[in-house]
């Protein structure tokens, strides 16, 4: 036997072998491991989804009550209203705003004189005005402002707004004052004099607009200086600081008050 016939031979025998190999066509043991498919056991553990107890724990959502006591709680009216309606004011911001309130209600104003200054420029006249206030709680409490604008409205704005934060404490007995005093400022001069119940306040219209935000009813006053109005107030105002009740004096004096008996 030739060597040709004996390699045919062999190829023809070896051959097959690589076509027995189809072992790995059976292999599709593989595709019976669809196991992997029948895990879904992943799937059927939607027990996270099945927790929507989570969800059904909406209680923050049926606590709406909350929500409904702050609509309950909402400031009545004023800057509370631009609050956001989830903002819950609480009691010591409500005690400022009434607090806040009330000080307003009591401070009075009186505009004692508003000047007009004119600039003469190319093609016209500038105005400018200026504006005297005086502010007081009628209480013991008073003080003025002066402010300047190109308009009156802004101009008593600004004196308004400058009176309320200049408010100086003024001693009182009753409804008139302690003592006889004199206040001098520039050249104003104004002569302060208590007076008896029901005598009213005498008094010109700049010394009568702080003697009444004061709160005093019962005085007699005499302008003894200039009649700028500006100055007059200021005296009127220095000579209102000056006043001394008779615990101060006697406690400048380093003595004591004595102390009245019963009878």
């Amino acid at each position: 036997m030739s060597n040709e016939e004996k390699s045919n031979d062999i190829d023809s025998e070896e051959t097959p072998a690589v076509e027995e190999t189809p072992a790995v066509e059976e292999t599709p043991a593989v595709e019976e491991t669809p196991a992997v498919e029948e895990t879904p056991a992943v799937e059927e553990t939607p027990a996270a989804e099945e927790t929507p107890a989570a969800e059904e724990t909406p209680a923050a959502e049926e606590t709406p009550a909350a929500e409904e006591t702050l609509a309950a709680k909402e400031a009545p009216a004023g800057d509370a209203e631009i609050r956001s309606r989830t903002y819950s004011p609480t009691q010591s911001d409500k005690n400022a705003d009434d607090g806040d309130e009330s000080e307003e209600t009591q401070i009075e104003e009186k505009v004692v004189n508003i000047n007009r200054c004119a600039k003469v420029v190319k093609g016209g006249r500038r105005f400018s005005f200026s504006a005297l206030v005086v502010a007081g709680d009628k209480e013991g409490n008073v003080g003025y402002g002066f402010g300047k604008a190109n308009e009156v409205s802004e101009c008593i704005r600004k004196a308004s707004d400058s009176a309320k934060t200049a408010l100086e404490p003024v001693e009182l007995r009753g409804n008139t004052i302690p003592h006889e005093t004199i206040g001098v400022f520039g050249g104003g001069k104004v002569l302060l004099r208590p007076a008896s119940p029901g005598t009213g306040i005498i008094a010109g219209g700049s010394v009568r607009a702080v003697v009444e935000a004061a709160g005093i009813k019962d005085i007699l006053t005499k302008s003894l200086g200039s009649n700028n109005q500006y100055n007059v107030v200021k005296a009127t105002l220095e000579g209102l600081k000056s006043l001394r009740n008779r615990e101060q004096v006697y406690k400048l004096r380093g003595k004591k008050v004595a102390e009245k008996k019963a009878i």
